[in-house]
């Protein structure tokens, strides 16, 4: 509907791509988990209590596996604004349809969309309907027990 909508109504021309987008924080503080343990017994491990996080935004093409990430250092407007240039230019020749969660920097009413995209918000509370969760539940899996010094190291080491 809203790929009928951008081609007849609005006039654009170009495929029209679906997109999948969300953000995720990374940091230096463990990511605990499972551990293979015996029956009762707690995992233990050594962990880092160091709180510094970066960000990273990504868009997802679920029918092809494109995609595109770039690291902020904060969730806001303005970082969703400058991410959503950048996507806009690495696409420029889609209709981008892009679905989304309802975060307040998603729908700030001083958010300037790029005029190829089109933002489509999923449902409230529902994360288990946008494919790219699984990306960073995949990402985070394997920095289980990981416990890099400093955010070069995170950004550098194949976990």
């Amino acid at each position: 509907m809203l790929a009928h909508f951008a081609l007849n109504v609005l006039g654009w021309s170009g495929a029209v791509r679906f997109f999948c987008q969300d953000e995720s924080r990374f940091g230096l503080k463990t990511i605990t988990g499972r551990r293979i343990t015996a029956r009762g017994v707690k995992p233990v491990g050594q962990v880092r209590w160091t709180f510094q996080a970066t960000y990273l935004y990504g868009v997802v093409e679920p029918a092809s596996g494109a995609h595109f990430f770039y690291e902020f250092t904060h969730c806001n407007t303005d970082c969703f604004q400058a991410f959503l240039k950048l996507v806009a230019q690495e696409y420029s020749d889609s209709i981008l349809i892009i679905q989304l969660d309802q975060a307040g920097w998603h729908t700030a009413k001083r958010l300037v969309v790029p005029d190829n995209i089109i933002l489509m918000c999923q449902p409230a509370h529902s994360p288990e309907s946008n494919p790219i969760e699984q990306v960073w539940q995949y990402i985070k899996k394997r920095l289980r027990w990981k416990r890099p010094k400093t955010l070069g190291e995170l950004r550098e080491r194949n976990y």
